[in-house]
């Protein structure tokens, strides 16, 4: 399943994979090659995770606040991503031109198998 998000600077597309087991082992194994650092990073991790958690469950909490609390989360997530090797950060992060293109492409394709209509073709983007 595609999910694509903003990045935490909102400059870029993020699809996120759903493969955890390749990111727990990479985790692993920085946390062997630099513990003081990576459990640095993991903590303030699970802290924006816990905030963001807080912010999300909160009825009083504002929209702002729950936008904050995500982007904080989402760069400490990239932060721990700095960590491991390039094959472990799962995602894939698209400029907003490519992010337009394969929008473009899974609204053709969609149409195609929906509406029947004319095969969608490739197209190349600058």
């Amino acid at each position: 399943m595609i999910r694509p998000q903003l990045t935490a600077d909102g400059y870029a597309v993020r699809l996120a994979d759903d493969r955890p087991d390749v990111l727990l082992d990479e985790v692993a194994a920085a946390y062997a090659r630099d513990p003081q650092t990576v459990a640095a990073l993991l903590t303030a991790h699970a802290g924006a995770v816990e905030a963001y958690d807080d912010a999300e469950c909160d009825p009083s909490a504002t929209d702002y606040g729950r936008a904050m609390r995500a982007a904080e989360t989402d760069a400490t997530r990239d932060a721990l991503y700095g960590e491991l090797p390039p094959s472990a950060v799962l995602d894939q992060v698209l400029t907003p031109p490519e992010a337009v293109a394969l929008a473009d492409a899974l609204t053709a394709r969609a149409a195609h198998a929906v509406l029947g209509t004319s095969a969608p073709r490739n197209r190349k983007t600058a």
